[in-house]
């Protein structure tokens, strides 16, 4: 039991004790203590003093009173106000380091059959351009937070929607067909994604120059850019593509098989997965089907062009197209036949959407119409908003070519992780194998520590020169602590010392606030959980990696020759090297034994 348990069940009792209220372990509010004050954990005791008739300062004095004679964890305590601040008994950390110790997967709970599902969706590329930074953003929330989920003991689905089907993509295809001269992947030496991604700034620059090229005989700039051929031959492609046309479907198969085969080679790098890929290509039909069966209730309406949109003013929001006058569907009505394929498919209880924030109105609506047709966790479901990340030099865009290819990022990431592991000596010794493994760790590391640790929220800035650094709050510098670790560790084997009893040792303050870190790490993976947040797990073990530099600085591990002293150093340095991996692990990131 760890101690902010240990203390709310004993200040339950105390509450119950002394003023005869029911006060359960879970009403015990927690907090940490203020650096002017002694003290381990602060118990606010404000909820208890009206039904006491009591000054706050005199009930946490009682209740400070119980806990030193009827709990062997707390010392002593002082009172300010309506704060009690508790002081642990110094032996008793000892306690909760064997605790820590003596728990299988410390800091996760193991779902259960009965535990809820949820569905995590993230990814959700288009078939007309290779993954960008933009994605590896997402990706890496999307994991990471599927991971968090899943060490707080729920069920978790992790799916993907592939933009398959559409103008932007018939726009890669037309340009390959002109201009292709045949080319596969093959004969080009080139990732199926990248080769696709070409066609579709080849079509964006030629259609280009047909738009000038009107507006210079003296057409608007709209009526170019509808008028133009290209843009003709694109819509009348995506036509055949909705009829079906034997020609026009076979070279989208044969040029999204190339653009699948790329994309699962960047998520294998990359370290991300699915349990289950949709396509618009099979749900933008049961969409359609789900609007007019909402047409059919009077949920939506159709208008007189042949139209069909839902009325959201009574929610405060307009009237929203669903179905446009000559049939086709939009984003919208795909999503919602999405939504209809993953409900038949999985026993959803909750539906998160890692989407960016300029879709926060999209699924302001689609949470409506979910409701609507009947999904119990429409209304319920999660858009997790996150910002744009962009780079020091400003955005970046698909159609131009300036966007910041997924695949070169990370080779950038690993060339940068081997010329500074180099200069500074970490790659001394060890085999050309170990090298190739210990960069990719590294570079990889960095790239998602760096984009993981900033609050979601927020827009942000990625600087690869910042992210590889083994000083700072950077990937690296948490992973070449863990191979500090490793490295002690190893000499402790290799001197043939065990650990042994340290019962009766008392911690100083390094050891003292290295197992507080320990302890902390359930309650902040639950946090991250409840406000879907992997900074949260990111900012936590870069300070649990401070604590523990701190410690290493102070206190002889190996070295020492008390060896009951030492067997609790080494427990320390175990736990914490062990914490560390678990925590990484929950940001998709790895360690390396060596550097």
């Amino acid at each position: 039991m760890s101690i902010d348990n240990i203390i709310s069940d004993a200040v339950s009792r105390a509450v119950g004790s002394l003023y005869s209220l029911d006060c359960k372990p879970d009403d015990v509010v927690l907090q940490a203590t203020r650096k002017d004050f002694e003290g381990d954990t602060t118990v606010v005791v404000f909820p208890w003093v009206k039904a006491a008739r009591k000054s706050p300062v005199t009930v946490a004095t009682e209740i400070g009173d119980f806990l030193v004679e009827n709990e062997k964890a707390v010392k002593s305590y002082n009172a300010v106000g309506g704060f009690l601040n508790i002081v642990i008994e110094p032996l008793y950390w000892n306690s909760v380091l064997d605790h820590i110790t003596s728990t299988d997967n410390y800091g996760k709970i193991e779902a259960t059959e009965n535990s809820p599902l949820v569905m995590v969706e993230y990814s959700s590329p288009n078939t007309n351009k290779p993954l960008h930074l933009g994605h590896v953003r997402n990706n890496l929330l999307g994991y990471s937070l599927s991971q968090i989920l899943k060490a707080c003991g729920n069920r978790v689905i992790k799916t993907n929607i592939v933009n398959d089907r559409g103008i932007h993509i018939c726009k890669s295809m037309l340009a390959w067909k002109h201009w292709g001269e045949g080319i596969t992947p093959e004969k080009a030496g080139k990732k199926g994604d990248h080769l696709i991604g070409d066609f579709y700034v080849l079509f964006d620059k030629h259609y280009k120059a047909e738009v000038k090229e009107l507006m210079d005989k003296g057409m608007s700039e709209d009526e170019a850019k509808n008028q133009a051929p290209l843009m003709l031959e694109a819509r009348e492609m995506l036509r055949r593509w909705e009829q079906k046309d034997p020609e026009v479907r076979q070279l989208w198969e044969m040029m999204n098989s190339w653009v699948y085969a790329g994309f699962d080679a960047t998520y294998c790098r990359l370290g991300v997965d699915f349990d289950k890929i949709y396509y618009e290509s099979d749900t933008y039909l049961e969409g359609k089907e789900k609007v007019l069966e909402g047409l059919e209730k009077g949920i939506m309406y159709r208008r007189e062009d042949g139209s069909v949109w839902a009325d959201l003013t009574d929610a405060g929001l307009d009237h929203k197209l669903l179905l446009r006058s000559d049939g086709t569907s939009v984003y919208m009505t795909q999503d919602i036949g999405t939504a209809k394929l993953r409900y038949q498919d999985y026993p959803i209880d909750k539906m998160i959407y890692v989407v960016g924030n300029e879709q926060n109105y999209h699924f302001q609506v689609l949470s409506l119409l979910l409701d609507r047709l009947g999904f119990k966790w429409g209304k319920d479901l999660v858009h997790f908003s996150y910002g744009m990340v962009e780079l020091p030099e400003g955005k970046m865009k698909s159609r131009e070519g300036t966007v910041v290819d997924a695949d070169d990022l990370m080779d950038e990431m690993v060339n940068t992780a081997r010329s500074v592991s180099s200069d500074l000596g970490k790659l001394d010794g060890l085999s050309t194998e170990e090298i190739e493994k210990v960069c990719e760790t590294i570079g990889l590391g960095a790239l998602k520590y760096f984009l993981l640790k900033v609050d979601p929220r927020k827009n942000m800035t990625f600087n690869p020169k910042e992210s590889i650094d083994f000083n700072g709050n950077t990937g690296p510098f948490i992973q070449y602590t863990y191979a500090r670790i490793c490295s002690v560790m190893r000499r402790a084997t290799d001197a043939g010392m065990t650990i042994g009893d340290y019962s009766q040792v008392i911690p100083g303050p390094r050891e003292t606030a290295l197992i507080k870190r320990l302890a902390d790490y359930p309650a902040v993976v639950a946090q991250a959980g409840n406000e879907y947040s992997p900074a949260q797990v990111a900012n936590y073990v870069y300070d649990l990696v401070k604590t523990y530099n701190q410690f290493y600085h102070d206190c002889s591990i190996t070295g020492e020759a008390d060896e009951a002293v030492r067997s609790l150093r080494l427990r320390l340095s175990d736990q914490t090297a062990r914490v560390i991996a678990s925590a990484l692990d929950l940001l998709g990131i790895g360690v390396v034994q060596r550097m």
